[in-house]
């Protein structure tokens, strides 16, 4: 019968780990907490730390295996339990690895195996939202637990991995220590177990160097959970000292500004919590060069506070277009994306158009997102259909000494130039075109694959990749146009969603535009809230042009909101397309992913 671990050991709560000097409180109580603490985000004495230890019969987790577990947890410097256990690797210990940690064949012949050792130290760590995986050359032990995990088909619990040796280069000199082992750690800060190759000798060795290194850290802004999660990048110090633009901003969805040295206004951004994300900005979370050379200049932050997220990140988009800001990489024309369309002429041929009178939406694909996706699905039409693709208007009677191109003499035109359709003929050819604009896509997509299916039959990939693009442009002009359509028709729609802190966030839509958002408390009468938000709400005229009222980004925004699950609808002003989703849509043509 296979033991149980060996130990599991339960420290008495009066224990405490010994802590570098910079980190004991300084008022004469001597007692361990983390220095610079303050109220945001999480302090590091209320993070619970796993720090672990592995020795293994290799180097590799593909071909060696465990042979000891140990662990400490430990939170506000104080020591929460401890784990031990050897573990029967299956396998015999290599001799070199008997003489570096002292573990014989013989220790582990009676230990548990692996599939018995693994859930115990995972149910004794406790993973959740709140814990830190610590381990001195974190990807080694990291890459065997997690070996081990999936290959026993458990799940991995994916926690917040702190790597003691990446800690360690950010604030060991080589003047102080000649390399980051932790041994030598474990000398340097004068632990009070010296680290022997053993796992729970080395796992406390690692508790040590651990609260040794936040109390370096401390003094350079690395106080909280979310200063952690980057503590092991380098950061310039004149940016994190202006980390304190994030003080005293509201923890509530909005859009944040930031402002130059003449008050100009850098950059707009949108969160969730404004502080949080603020602060996020001067960590190493954030990587982008052109956002670090905004950091170094902007002198302040200007929040913008919403009711609802919705309501931030349509504010985002409207700032953006208006105020042009120079770190702002997103489109900065959102009313100019490409739409397809047949011409209004007796002998239409497609044609990608920037505007698109409403009336005539019903009759289109997009809006695209780049010119090329959108020349991409008129090819993808032209392949399935005999349109013209000459660009002259054509008279209803072909001109004398008229002459028609090559693609007549190869089957691929009627010629409607020179006589060889009349309008009726031409009409009935371009039919299959006509439907895909309607977004009756099947029919252009089951010629489109039959194609694609040949091409790779006869080994011409380049090609079918070719039509397989173009087939992919085509499904997504389709889908936004069934998407979008209803929305930028349909005169007014009140739609609720119930808060997860309780109460409800309405939202009101005209045309496709946010006209406004509420948020409806725990405990009231949200109908109340709803008069008054359809009363007050933005006046939205219906619109000359396709997605006229508010740029695609916004209304895709909206969509997206009201697809949540729970999502109810509150009122509805119908307009000339039902608000709904063909259930024999373009969309259960994508492939996810893709479009």
């Amino acid at each position: 019968m296979t033991a149980m671990p060996t130990a599991l050991l339960d420290v008495p709560p009066g224990r405490r780990l010994p802590l570098d000097d910079a980190t004991r409180a300084a008022d004469g109580t001597g007692a361990p907490v983390q220095l610079g603490l303050d109220e945001i985000g999480t302090p590091l004495h209320e993070v619970t730390f796993v720090v672990v230890d592995l020795e293994t019969t290799g180097g590799s987790p593909a071909t060696a295996e465990i042979t000891e577990i140990g662990a400490v947890k430990v939170r506000g410097g104080e020591v929460l339990g401890e784990f031990q256990t050897l573990v029967n690797p299956g396998l015999a210990i290599p001799p070199m690895i008997t003489v570096l940690t002292g573990i014989t064949n013989a220790m582990v012949v009676q230990a548990p195996r692996i599939g018995e050792a693994l859930p115990s130290f995972l149910e004794f760590a406790g993973f959740g939202a709140g814990t830190v995986l610590v381990a001195h050359n974190a990807r080694f032990d990291v890459g065997f637990l997690r070996h081990a995990t999936e290959r026993m088909g458990l799940a991995w619990p994916h926690p917040q991995v702190l790597d003691t040796v990446a800690l360690a280069r950010r604030v060991v000199t080589r003047d102080e220590a000649p390399n980051h082992k932790l041994s030598t750690l474990a000398a340097l800060f004068s632990t009070a177990v010296t680290p022997d190759h053993r796992a729970l000798h080395d796992a406390r060795a690692t508790v040590d160097v651990l609260h040794a290194l936040l109390g370096r850290m401390a003094p350079l802004g690395v106080t909280h959970l979310e200063d952690l999660r980057t503590a092991t990048d380098p950061v310039p110090q004149r940016r994190r000292r202006k980390s304190s633009m994030a003080d005293g901003l509201p923890e509530s969805p909005g859009v944040y500004q930031f402002l130059g040295p003449n008050g100009e206004v850098l950059y707009v951004g949108t969160a969730v919590n404004l502080r949080r994300r603020v602060r996020q900005y001067f960590t190493a979370a954030e990587k982008r060069a052109r956002i670090g050379e905004m950091l170094d200049i902007a002198v302040a932050v200007r929040p913008v506070p919403c009711a609802t997220v919705l309501e931030a990140q349509v504010r985002e988009l409207r700032l953006i277009a208006e105020l042009d800001p120079p770190y702002n990489r997103r489109s900065r024309r959102p009313d100019r994306r490409p739409w397809l369309r047949l011409t209004d002429e007796p002998f239409p041929r497609l044609s990608v158009v920037r505007r698109l009178p409403a009336t005539v939406m019903g009759e289109a694909l997009g809006p695209f997102s780049s010119r090329s996706a959108a020349e991409a699905a008129m090819e993808a039409l032209q392949e399935i259909s005999t349109v013209r693709r000459c660009t002259p208007k054509l008279p209803v009677t072909a001109r004398p000494g008229a002459s028609s191109c090559v693609l007549a003499e190869m089957s691929r035109c009627g010629a409607p130039c020179v006589g060889g359709q009349d309008r009726t003929e031409y009409a009935v050819s371009i039919s299959s075109a006509r439907r895909a604009l309607r977004a009756d896509v099947d029919a252009a997509v089951q010629a489109l694959r039959a194609k694609i299916a040949a091409l790779a039959a006869q080994q011409r990939y380049e090609e079918a990749g070719t039509q397989r693009d173009r087939l992919a442009s085509l499904l997504q002009g389709a889908r936004r146009a069934e998407r979008l359509r209803p929305l930028v028709t349909t005169p007014e729609i009140v739609a609720a969603r119930r808060r997860d802190e309780g109460g409800w966030e309405i939202v009101l839509v005209r045309y496709g535009r946010l006209a406004g958002s509420a948020v409806s408390p725990r405990g009231t009468d949200p109908m109340a809230v709803v008069g008054s938000l359809t009363t007050g709400g933005e006046a939205v005229p219906a619109p000359a042009t396709a997605c006229g009222a508010a740029p695609v980004e916004e209304t895709e925004l909206v969509a997206r909101w009201l697809e949540q699950t729970g999502v109810r609808l509150v009122s509805l002003e119908e307009g000339p397309v039902p608000l709904a989703c063909p259930v024999r849509g373009a969309a259960r043509h994508q492939v996810p992913g893709r479009g």
